[in-house]
């Protein structure tokens, strides 16, 4: 007889296993349930509302009326079947004839505009040493495999052997010779071992305040010769910014072995090779299949989007600002929207109560931590206007396909570098209103909660408070957390990379930041090993979470603390590909989804009292070592 799950042993299990084996994961995606359930329906209405717009005809603005237009020409399979790879060729042929350093130093301008791939990657940025103005930031380029541990790893040679079998079926609708297509693999594999070894791994990215490494651009420019860095970005900015923020130092001081003489023709064939498998989607169904397959394998789906979904994804994707607003508009109750940010006020005084009766902070660290609180901006649902950029998209329906999305990219990137100069506007939304999905921004200080979010489980007004504050309650309070997480905890009110604590606060956080590491250091899940020093910022997010909403359950005459774990343990339901699980594991600073339902929980007096649960249950963790932050 199948043994019957206690939630004394396993909470996530024994709330979802019911609705985990009902799950069945779409042919195209590599997850069921929880966010990508919401998203499935959110992505359902909007198809609808994509489909009935290009009927009627009837637009409520102009950016919509543009992401329809492209959503029709995405749709049209016949079309881009019969154009196949003609529409890329120009490109192709542009970087195949960029025949030697002084011929790429030449026309570097043009790869950077129409975005050909340069053995490194610069744009604009927010300051982090001064949050109101923008740098320029330098970073390397991406690897094949999604992260630079898997190349030590020993399916590294099956994965890149896939990945050349997929790469040498798309190469074979160019007009290469069989023998360069052969030689343009080798090489892309060549130069992409030797970017392997100078670029920062997920773990060391998930550090994200060592991003901030000034450096004068007169000794980038020098580090990465034999590239007319200086030059190009005279070009393009009419001048030469002083300083360069570099994102991996690492990187740039190895650059010299990676970009030589030597290795250019290693380079030009990288470069090839990856714009086709990276804009390949934009063109015939075949090669659309081709160019997503690796992905596809990596994470165990079993096919590509239908066309009409991947029209509706890509149009979603490149007017996300205006889909969103036109969501939140008619999808997004005021009633709704009213209760929950009265629900993050109500977080945020109790985080300011937390923090003033916290015994290990000092209060000079009490009165800043509270200042940043104080001054957190709420954006909730979607924003008010849409950000005047998408008004100069241009969507012409007599070109093709690829033609639009690459100006649309471009018209991005060209807004991005005009912003050099100009002040940070903090009132920009990270996220758009359809997404299913919450942030906080350090730079900006401030909490995004897109309309789509805020829906059962997260939220209902007709769930129970205690319900809600184990769902959406302990998101806000996660949000919040991470402005003072160990990446948060490093910037000050005003969104500035600034010390703000004393010596010793600092150190007593560093230690519980520890305890927390180790609290999750070495879980064996049947998909792989958990990296601890990955999650912590996630961890210490979710763990700030549910202290802040218990904290409020306490002065609550109702409180339902059954209601509160469960609703808390369901927002997590999952079924996902064993290929899936095992990619997070290495690449997602966030926890495994039965992790995220049943270590924070445990370091909760409230747990244990509700639940009667004792020192034999798989559940329980000593006193000593539960773990509370904030």
């Amino acid at each position: 007889m199948e043994e019957k799950i206690r939630i004394q042993d396993d909470l996530y299990h024994f709330v979802n296993q019911e609705k985990i084996d009902s799950l069945v994961i779409p042919e195209d995606m590599p997850v069921a349930g929880g966010f990508s359930e919401l998203h499935k329906n959110v992505e359902k209405i909007m198809m609808d509302e994509f489909k009935e717009l290009s009927k009627s005809k009837e637009y409520p603005d102009a950016n919509m009326e543009k992401a329809v237009t492209l959503y029709a020409l995405a749709k049209d399979v016949k079309r881009r079947n019969k154009n196949g790879i003609k529409p890329m060729l120009k490109d192709l042929r542009f970087i195949q004839s960029t025949d030697s350093i002084y011929s790429l130093n030449r026309r570097l301008k043009t790869f950077v505009l129409n975005r050909y791939p340069l053995p490194f990657h610069f744009d604009v940025d927010i300051d982090f040493k001064d949050s109101n103005k923008h740098c320029l930031l330098l970073v390397g380029p991406s690897t094949i495999l999604p992260d630079t541990t898997m190349y030590a790893s020993p399916q590294k040679d099956t994965l890149l052997s896939m990945w050349k079998t997929f790469a040498l079926q798309a190469l074979s609708f160019t007009d290469l010779s069989e023998e360069d297509k052969a030689l343009y693999l080798e090489d892309t594999l060549a130069f992409d071992a030797i970017i392997a070894t100078l670029v920062k791994s997920s773990e060391e990215w998930s550090e994200y305040t060592k991003i901030y490494n000034p450096f004068r651009t007169g000794r980038v420019n020098g580090l990465l010769k034999p590239i007319a860095f200086k030059s190009v970005l005279k070009k393009i900015f009419g001048f030469v910014p002083e300083t360069t923020i570099v994102g991996d130092p690492r990187f740039l001081k190895g650059f010299k072995t990676l970009f030589n003489e030597e290795n250019f023709p290693k380079y030009l064939h990288w470069a090839y090779v990856n714009f086709l498998l990276d804009n390949g989607n934009l063109l015939s169904e075949d090669l659309r299949a081709l160019t997503g397959a690796f992905r596809r394998a990596l994470t165990g789906v079993a096919k590509e989007a239908e066309p009409v979904k991947f029209a509706y994804q890509l149009a979603s994707a490149q007017f996300s600002e205006p889909v969103g607003v036109y969501y939140g508009l008619k999808y997004f109750g005021e009633e709704a929207k009213k209760d929950v940010v009265e629900m993050v006020r109500e977080i945020v005084d109790a985080y300011k109560e937390r923090i003033s009766s916290n015994d290990v902070l000092s209060p000079s660290t009490k009165e800043k931590a509270i200042l940043k609180l104080n001054v957190m901006k709420i954006k909730m649902g979607y924003p008010d206007a849409v950000d005047p950029l998408y008004d100069r998209f241009v969507v012409n329906s007599r070109d093709s396909l690829y033609k639009n999305v690459m100006g649309i990219r471009q018209a991005k990137l060209l807004d991005s570098f005009s912003k050099l100069n100009e002040p940070v506007d903090k009132n920009k939304w990270l996220m758009p209103g359809h997404m299913v999905n919450a942030c906080y921004d350090p730079s900006r200080n401030d909490i995004t909660f897109p309309a789509a979010i805020l829906q059962p489980p997260f939220y209902s007004i007709h769930q129970t408070r205690s319900e809600n504050l184990g769902g959406i309650g302990a998101v806000i309070g996660h949000e919040i957390s991470h402005a003072f997480d160990n990446n948060g905890a490093k910037c000050d009110e005003n969104g500035n990379l600034n010390n703000w604590w004393t010596k010793e606060d600092f150190r007593n956080f560093s230690k519980k930041t520890k305890a927390m590491i180790k609290q999750f250091d070495g879980i064996e899940l049947p998909w792989g090993k958990v990296n601890s020093s990955l999650i912590v910022s996630e961890n210490i997010a979710d763990n700030g979470g549910v202290a802040v909403t218990l904290h409020i359950m306490k002065k609550m005459k109702d409180a339902n603390y059954v209601e509160y774990f469960t609703n808390w343990a369901r927002i997590w339901c999952q079924k996902a590909t064993d290929q899936y699980r095992s990619l997070l594991l290495t690449v997602d600073v966030h926890g495994p989804t039965i992790l995220r339902a049943n270590m924070p929980p445990r370091n909760f007096e409230e747990w244990y009292t509700t639940f009667d649960v004792k020192k034999t249950d798989k559940m329980y963790i000593a006193p000593a070592k539960r773990v509370v932050i904030w």
